[in-house]
């Protein structure tokens, strides 16, 4: 019997920094069936610590170089990002740059985030089906000046994705008059065996006193700043612990600079970003996400996975994630509930030992092969109307 035509399918995306947005790209485009789907990924910037992580199956373009490629050279440097910088500015005004570099015809697009939402809606291809990928929670303030074009924009698209229930019904209450495509919410797939080996690779040295590690790209809203504050104030009263982040960003000086101002730089680790952080996340006592906002965070998920006490913000799909003192601690995003939770786990062996018990069956709770068959059945209906 002959084999059905695959159906080309396209993922855009910016660059391959590690995050949980190129996390999920990632595991669709290694769980995806590739006897049913042809699939490419084009990057903007081929830039990222992901950027060579994609399966051997997957074709991927892009449209310009990343730093990694650039000189040394400071002035070549300057000259190489302004180069960069009009090509993206062209190519943002003519798809036709982009099908140049592409030079096939797709039977889905799709916009992993918001930010690749307009790459793929101004496609030049207007027989290609298109699937929007939200995983923001539209009352954060860093979301209003980007809100006027995605609300225009998500009507235009065939299939949107939510990626937590959360996400979905704050969406649909602040903005009830939008008309909705057709949707699904669909959470973040866990590759669990594999994560569980990464966390195995090596053995950290760490201090011997409690240690909270944090994994998260370095921005204001991941609340670092106010970690930094309630790291200090318990020190001060007393609990000695330590604290390691992992991840890179632009609020990195800032912290560093924070840390001097607080006196706890050598107790407040910032270790940059790493290719592999999950045996810190193993071998730490405690994990913490201290966040303004979120979608549905991978991360939260593999420390699950890995059986570590969480604290994390209530905010975004963590309350469906965690259950308040049984998998994890839910706070409110200020430093003195941070400061109270902490204190919590350094002085509460009990409850601690509790959550760890609750944590032995976690794995039931995730559903990988559910999640790859939801996203296949939505492209396969797609492609048949």
């Amino acid at each position: 019997m002959m084999m059905s035509k695959k159906i080309k399918v396209l993922f855009r995306h910016r660059s391959m920094e590690m995050g949980g947005v190129e996390k999920v790209i990632l595991s669709m485009l290694n769980n995806l069936d590739n006897n049913k789907f042809e699939m490419t990924i084009c990057l903007n910037m081929n830039q990222g610590e992901l950027r060579n992580e994609f399966p051997k199956n997957i074709r991927k373009v892009y449209l310009t170089e990343g730093k990694e490629n650039f000189s040394n050279n400071s002035v070549i440097q300057k000259i190489q990002l302004a180069k960069r910088r009009l090509k993206l500015k062209q190519a943002e005004k003519s798809p036709k740059i982009a099908d140049t570099i592409l030079n096939e015809q797709y039977d889905v697009e799709i916009a992993p985030t918001y930010a690749a939402f307009s790459s793929v809606l101004n496609s030049s291809n207007k027989n290609s089906k298109k699937i929007g990928w939200f995983h923001s929670d539209v009352t954060v303030p860093k979301m209003k000046p980007l809100l006027p074009d995605i609300l225009k924009q998500i009507p235009q698209f065939d299939y949107f994705i939510f990626g937590s229930q959360q996400t979905r019904d704050i969406f649909v209450e602040t903005y009830p008059d939008i008309k909705l495509p057709e949707n699904q919410v669909i959470l973040n797939a866990i590759p669990i065996e594999e994560l569980k080996q990464k966390a195995k690779a090596y053995h950290p040295e760490l201090p011997n006193i409690p240690v909270f590690v944090s994994v998260a790209r370095l921005h204001t809203r991941k609340g670092f700043h106010k970690l930094a504050e309630a790291h200090a104030k318990l020190l001060k009263d007393g609990f000695n612990h330590h604290i390691i982040v992992i991840g890179d960003g632009e609020e990195m000086d800032n912290l560093k600079k924070q840390t001097e101002n607080l006196g706890v730089t050598n107790s407040f680790q910032l270790l940059g970003s790493m290719m592999n952080p999950y045996p810190y996340v193993k071998n730490a006592d405690f994990y913490i996400l201290p966040s303004e906002s979120e979608g549905w965070p991978l991360i939260i998920a593999d420390t699950l996975i890995l059986q570590k006490p969480i604290i994390a913000t209530n905010v975004g799909g963590i309350p469906e994630m965690i259950d308040h003192e049984k998998t994890g601690y839910l706070i409110d995003y200020e430093v003195d509930e941070m400061y109270e939770s902490m204190k919590k786990f350094l002085t509460e062996p009990e409850l601690v030992s509790n959550i760890k018990k609750n944590l032995e069956t976690i794995e039931e709770k995730f559903d990988n092969q559910k999640i790859f068959d939801a996203v296949e059945n939505i492209i396969l209906k797609l492609t048949q109307k």
